[in-house]
């Protein structure tokens, strides 16, 4: 998965699948709306998020196994019941199928009984490379196979295509070394009980795994993550495009950042010498080389440990599975009890959450396997062609947008247009290439079973580097409820679960359709926010703005930024604009592309007037619908410091308060809190 790819859809927090949570949901009416949502109680200028949900905030709980709900987690329910449904019928088939093998990975994962019989015994061979390691180049090499294996590291090695030569493949490297959410949870001190937290975590596994002294090692094990943490970059850092591309030889690594092996690390991961490496965060590179050559050994090996049973835990017996819920889900994101094991199991053979794609990169091969039997059987081809079809009108929309800026340049225009004409759009699914012939699934060994797997997708993501670019491979799987946009492919992206009410229903009112299409639309514009932009149509990072078109558009951005920096979550507790800067430039051109659309769409006559609600407010509500969500507050803690997306009530109405239209159809005034003079107004796209 591209970098840039994964700063989009890689921090998102998957939410919650639970059938009694699913039974309060009101449908969506006969015209794809739920006006059993509405509290028409509340003032549509004083708090659209309320009017347009508070009644279903009011009447909806969070699941006890989940740290939020909304009306994705709502699909992802319907998609994990089907996914089940695909996965037990796959263990019928032929184990040597690719169907069997899905079936068989799942049938391994519910044989509980198998599980606890193992034991912790699975862990033995890499504790025992562990504890045989006789210095820190040893270490050094079992960090090198941390993308094949269940070891850490302090690094992060992967292959994605190349920012400055799309055409082939690349090595990237970057920070790593962190058991929490952020380098804030060790930092500030608002995190302490965080902290504390995940040091009896860590006791915890020690003492599960059998590793000596597992309190005193503890201590120094989050002793040694703080310095990293405080050696690491920011999110925010990580965003700047330029920045983070700085690519150099090995030997100029090697003398950027002595302390560490790099020849053996490379070596160990089966990338052999390196001819050119993507160095990502370059100043935090040798800081952490450094921390690693001054780190004690027997606390290097005892974080191995730790992070071997951590990365593995979902695989192992119930006494480890439990602890780390205890941490993960309960601690930082205040869900209070497990998940059912079924759904544990597709999350598992799908490689990851349903919701959002956040997933493993290496563990889930599986799930491209399973996307292929999820889109034979619940993506109609019908449903393809309306999704392109409403897709070429947003891209028409975005492309009139762009004719008629009037603080953009005729040079810079003429890219923009350019790009978007050669942006490419990916509905439903792909076609899977990987050949499973030679990897063994087996019903009596998930822990097995997941190595495997992680050697088979490694090793074909490893003898990439070099070679010619897939420009048809996606980066989510069909059975993701999720789209993404990706600069250096030049494409966006649907697959089939996302491709649903209220998403996108084509049998819907036209009005509340084109809204939830603001997020279809909301891809498009990340071609265009502040990252998207420095990526030319052929996905190069390359500079095609005059100065003067580049200093206005950061100005305007900078303007919207300010505003959700003033958007409280919780008591203290405000929105990062700059961490979230690219997801709300989408948001807000977004909405303005598919309003833009919807209008074109009534082919110049009057909308009709549904159950009272004109078209444009129809419309909005729409938007809002889609942004139906609850969350408990130590998850919405953990997303402000680590998710570049705004919370649900930031996305519904601070676009809103930029849309001229808004202000019209809910005859929004001064005095009205959520009203902004026209001069405040953000225009960008």
């Amino acid at each position: 998965m591209n970098r840039y790819v994964a700063a989009v859809i890689g921090f998102a927090v998957a939410f919650a699948i639970c059938a009694g949570a699913a039974a309060s949901d009101a449908p969506f009416g006969p015209w794809g709306y739920d006006l059993s949502a509405l509290d028409r109680s509340v003032k549509p200028g004083d708090d659209f998020f309320g009017y347009a949900n508070g009644a279903w905030r009011a009447r909806t709980e969070i699941p006890a196994d989940r740290s939020n709900w909304g009306m994705h987690a709502a699909l992802a329910e319907r998609v994990m019941v089907q996914l089940r449904a695909i996965m037990e019928d796959a263990g019928k088939a032929d184990p040597n199928t690719i169907q069997g093998k899905v079936g068989a990975y799942y049938a391994a994962f519910m044989d509980e009984g198998r599980i606890e019989q193992l034991g912790a015994a699975p862990l033995k061979p890499s504790l025992d490379a562990i504890r045989g390691a006789g210095s820190r180049e040893a270490l050094t090499a079992l960090m090198g196979r941390a993308n094949a294996d269940f070891y850490g590291s302090l690094f992060s090695v992967f292959v994605q295509q190349d920012a400055k030569d799309p055409a082939h493949y690349v090595i990237g490297l970057s920070q790593s070394g962190l058991g929490m959410p952020d380098r804030d949870y060790y930092l500030q001190d608002s995190f302490a009980a965080k902290k504390a937290a995940y040091q009896v975590y860590v006791a915890k596994i020690l003492a599960l795994e059998g590793w000596p002294e597992p309190e005193k090692n503890a201590a120094a094990i989050v002793a040694l993550e703080t310095k990293i943490a405080d050696a690491s970059w920011t999110r925010v850092q990580e965003r700047d495009v330029v920045a983070t591309y700085n690519a150099m030889s090995l030997a100029e690594l090697k003398a950027m950042a002595p302390g560490f092996d790099w020849g053996a690390f490379f070596k160990a991961a089966d990338l052999g010498a390196p001819g050119k490496i993507v160095v990502v965060e370059k100043t935090a590179i040798p800081k952490l080389a450094a921390i690693y050559a001054a780190a004690d050994l027997d606390t290097l090996k005892a974080w191995m440990a730790f992070n071997v049973a951590d990365n593995a835990a979902v695989y192992l017996p119930k006494a480890f599975t439990d602890a780390s819920f205890e941490f993960r889900s309960h601690a930082l994101t205040g869900a209070t009890e497990q998940r059912p094991r079924w759904k544990r199991a597709v999350h598992t053979v799908s490689g990851g959450d349903i919701l959002f794609g956040q997933r493993s990169e290496i563990y889930g091969a599986l799930i491209w396997a399973t996307g292929d039997l999820y889109a034979a059987k619940h993506f109609p081809a019908a449903v393809r062609a309306k999704a392109n079809a409403q897709m070429e009108t947003l891209r028409d929309a975005l492309r009139s947008r762009i004719e008629k800026l009037t603080w953009m340049s005729p040079q810079t225009k003429a890219k923009a247009l350019e790009k978007v004409k050669t942006l490419r759009m990916f509905i439903g699914s792909g076609v899977d290439k990987r050949d499973y012939s030679h990897l063994a699934i087996t019903r009596d060994d998930l822990f097995g079973n997941a190595q495997r797997i992680g050697e088979f997708e490694w090793a074909r993501l490893a003898a990439r580097p070099g070679k010619e670019v897939d420009r048809d491979e996606w980066a989510e799987s069909p059975q993701t409820v999720n789209d993404y946009e990706d600069p250096v492919m030049n494409i966006v992206a649907f697959p089939a679960a996302y491709l649903q009410a209220p998403f996108f229903d084509a049998s819907a009112d036209p009005a509340v359709n084109y809204g939830a299409a603001g997020l279809m639309a909301h891809e498009l514009t990340h071609a265009f926010d502040d990252q998207g932009r420095q990526f030319d149509a052929q996905g190069r990072i390359a500079d095609w703005w005059t100065p003067d078109d580049a200093k206005v558009f950061n100005e305007r951005i900078k303007a919207l930024g300010a505003q959700y920096n003033a958007f409280e979550v919780l008591p203290g507790v405000h929105v990062n604009g700059d961490l979230t800067m690219g997801e709300n430039i989408a948001d807000l051109g977004g909405l303005l592309i598919a309003y833009d659309a919807y209008h074109t769409a009534l082919g110049g006559k009057p909308a009709p007037v549904l159950d009272g609600l004109t078209g444009d407010q129809r419309f909005f509500l729409g938007w809002a619908q889609v942004w139906r969500y609850k969350i408990r507050d130590d998850a919405a803690r953990n997303r402000i410091v680590s998710d570049p997306h705004s919370p649900a009530g930031a996305r519904t109405e601070i676009p809103l308060q930029n849309i001229d239209a808004w202000y019209g159809a809910f005859n929004v005034k001064p005095g009205d809190k959520l009203y902004r003079a026209p001069k405040d107004r953000v225009k960008i796209w």
